[in-house]
């Protein structure tokens, strides 16, 4: 529960004064809770974006965008990032705490032995042109689970919240490397459970029938943070899409669908795409003085992409272990002087010592060398929002869990109007 200070904030509107009281949380800025005012005054509040606006209560994740700092639960994402892993990752944002030994045990058997799809899901991917979109599958996907799995949509019932959230997590990379296979004219691939997370995604995706695939130790650890580091982000555009789709009572695998729509949006979930793809435009370290102008006039419409972030003023700290992971992997593959990473480094080394850059504060950030590392690996950029929503998923549901576990109501923004006033309809003859 917030905290009351004991302070209150003054509104005087039209002569009349009205008081709201002022809250604290345990950490981040205080909040005024404006819930009745449009009881009290008539009037509410403008904010486009909601970039003033906290929607909700939440204890699962913490970020201050000036100090670039990142929590789950608590924990700085450079801890977990270099400790942990992905499913215990899952299992921290899910229920609050770090799990024994025991507990890691039995969740990591839960989730491993659900992660096969219902067989006749495998029809429901021919129902898609061989061109889609993997976002287009993904997202069509994981909204018709609904129609595969009655047992565990009564978002009432604690223990089929439960299941519908191992089976999420459980069957999301199947999903996503399913699509992956259906583009590439492949053949589906089973997951296996001897495999780690990590390693059964990816196993999923490269191996094929005619021969064995081995699965490289330091790319399913670089594929591990990845799901790590995007895991979750407080209160983002597809968090918000699920916590008010969840708000009207829609079942978990609406919810998660809504939220993969809403991350498919090029200025959400398409930023390392863009940012490999801009990479690619400057081409070579020679082009980047040019670039490097253009980005610096106002009048030309060429933008860096990686760099800067919304929420953070500073380095972004989830950039710093993706920087790790970009080297060991093109190191792995051979390819440490690869062109692409070759400007990638100079660019982040001007970003971090050009005074433009450093006046505005635009650090490179988590998308800058993610997109990398995934296409060293072998994936197109279409996979990349993608893979995205797979690490995102354990996110999404600790938020709607979370929603769902209080007593709230539907959300309903308000607007300014801004068109027409009341007007009379004219027969057709008369207009």
């Amino acid at each position: 529960m917030p905290k009351d200070t004991g302070k209150t904030a003054t509104f005087t509107i039209d002569g009349a004064t009205h008081e709201f009281p002022v809250y604290s949380g345990t950490l981040g800025p205080d909040v005024v809770d404006i819930g009745k005012l449009y009881a009290k005054a008539d009037v509410f509040t403008f904010d486009p974006g909601y970039t003033s606006t906290g929607s909700c209560e939440s204890k699962i994740t913490f970020i201050d965008g000036e100090k670039g700092e990142l929590l789950y639960r608590g924990y700085p994402i450079e801890q977990l990032a270099e400790k942990s892993h992905y499913l215990e990752v899952c299992y921290l944002l899910l229920y609050g705490e770090l799990p024994t030994k025991a507990q890691m045990d039995d969740f990591e058997t839960r989730v491993t032995k659900h992660t096969m799809l219902h067989e006749q899901m495998r029809n429901f991917y021919s129902g898609f042109r061989r061109d889609a979109h993997p976002m287009a599958v993904v997202c069509g996907v994981v909204g018709a689970m609904s129609a595969f799995y009655h047992d565990s949509t009564d978002i009432n019932d604690p223990w089929q919240r439960e299941v519908a959230t191992i089976r999420l997590i459980a069957k999301l990379p199947t999903i996503v490397a399913w699509a992956f296979k259906y583009a590439a004219g492949q053949p589906f691939v089973y997951p296996r459970n001897d495999l780690t997370y990590a390693e059964n995604f990816l196993h999923m995706c490269f191996s094929v029938p005619a021969e064995t695939y081995e699965v490289n130790p330091i790319l399913a650890k670089a594929m591990d943070r990845i799901f790590t580091l995007h895991a979750d982000h407080e209160q983002n555009a597809s968090t918000s899409t699920v916590r008010l789709a969840g708000s009207s009572g829609a079942n978990p695998f609406a919810c998660i669908a809504a939220g993969v729509a809403c991350l498919w949006g090029p200025a959400h979930g398409g930023a390392n795409q863009a940012c490999l793809e801009m990479l690619r435009e400057i081409g070579t370290v020679d082009q980047i003085p040019t670039y490097i102008k253009k980005a610096k006039d106002k009048d030309d419409p060429f933008r860096l992409m990686g760099f800067g972030h919304r929420v953070y003023k500073n380095f972004d700290p989830r950039a710093k272990v993706m920087k790790e992971s970009a080297d060991e992997v093109l190191g792995l593959l051979g390819i440490e002087n690869n062109e692409t990473l070759a400007v990638a480094k100079e660019l982040e080394r001007i970003a971090l010592e050009d005074e433009y850059f450093v006046e505005k504060k635009l650090y490179p950030n988590v998308d800058f060398y993610s997109g990398i590392i995934l296409e060293a690996m072998g994936f197109p950029t279409s996979m990349f929002t993608p893979i995205f929503a797979l690490s995102r998923t354990v996110g999404w549901i600790s938020q709607w869990k979370e929603m769902m576990e209080e007593s709230g109501r539907i959300g309903r923004p308000r607007q300014l109007y801004t068109g027409p006033t009341q007007r009379d309809y004219a027969d057709v003859d008369a207009r």
